[in-house]
């Protein structure tokens, strides 16, 4: 059993996955099977896109030292070995620091593969719900006061309720999870201080309508089953956390797509990309956790 760290400043966090030692899957598969983006084109050890550096926890390992033809002559062109790791490779069997992705074998080691990723492309929205895909509005917001009004509202229930939940958590004894939603709330006043920083005057008593795409004339970010309940996992707060953050998101989406006023669209875009990055951020963490518990249970 390996374990493989990914990293790259593209993503929010690192992402610890595991591999079986000898099944000859390479770095580059083992990244496109858990939705890591290292940059790849030909995927055959020919143009050096999957360029990755890779670190051994262990030091002086003899494991993926086998570089294929391809790896090496492409990593020779780009200057990516040095003469003191060509001597270390034919003297010490020790490999190099960068390798193709495409090429190199998961071995019986830790390691850590770091890439710089492709700042290029497009930043790619969480998927939306069926409602929130045909929202039409439910609020006109004909100013960009009137909709920083909501903001403020939907941020402020959220860090409301994020926190009485770790409070709720840390008296049932559970910690890890009263952590977990304290740092989730200190998020969501963050965003509240923006939205108020941007508002001349705001409306402290707005209610998200009835007519929106959420139920029970909720805010987005509240949700019935955030319950106090002291046998709630760190896995299930995430995703508890992970549901409220998309609801939090597609009433951000659904003002950038409805409203007339370009100043109100681009204060909802710029909010919609904050919580999409809250969405992404929280998956990650549910991998990683996710992850833990399989490696726990083996």
């Amino acid at each position: 059993m390996a374990n493989v760290t990914f990293s790259s400043p593209v993503m929010p966090r690192d992402i610890t996955v595991y591999a079986v030692a000898g099944s000859r899957v390479t770095l580059l598969s083992l990244a496109k099977s858990h939705k890591i983006p290292i940059p790849c084109d030909c995927q055959d050890g020919e143009c050096g896109s999957c360029i990755v550096e890779v670190k051994n926890y262990t030091k002086n390992t003899r494991d993926g030292v086998t570089l294929t033809n391809k790896e090496r002559e492409v990593l020779l062109q780009l200057g990516k070995i040095t003469k003191e790791e060509l001597k270390d490779m034919a003297c010490h069997d020790l490999p190099p620091r960068h390798r193709l992705a495409c090429q190199c074998l998961v071995r019986n080691e830790d390691i850590l593969v770091t890439f710089e990723g492709d700042t290029t492309l497009p930043v790619k929205g969480p998927a939306l719900s069926l409602a929130a895909a045909i929202y039409k509005g439910g609020v006109e917001m004909d100013s960009l006061d009137k909709f920083l009004s909501f903001s403020v509202k939907v941020e402020e229930d959220s860090a409301q309720h994020y926190e009485e939940l770790s409070a709720n958590m840390a008296e049932c004894g559970n910690t890890d999870v009263a952590k977990l939603f304290k740092q989730l709330g200190e998020y969501s006043r963050l965003h509240l201080a923006e939205a108020m920083a941007k508002c001349e005057r705001f409306d402290a008593t707005v209610e998200v309508p009835a007519s929106s795409a959420w139920p029970d004339n909720a805010s987005p970010e509240m949700a019935k089953q955030w319950a106090g309940d002291a046998s709630m996992t760190r896995l299930d707060a995430l995703k508890v956390a992970l549901q409220g953050e998309r609801r939090g998101y597609e009433f951000y989406y659904s003002v950038a797509n409805t409203a007339a006023d370009k100043q109100i669209r681009a204060v909802a875009k710029e909010f919609e990309r904050e919580e999409a990055e809250h969405v992404e951020t929280l998956k990650l963490w549910i991998e990683k956790e996710e992850a833990a518990i399989r490696a726990t249970a083996r």
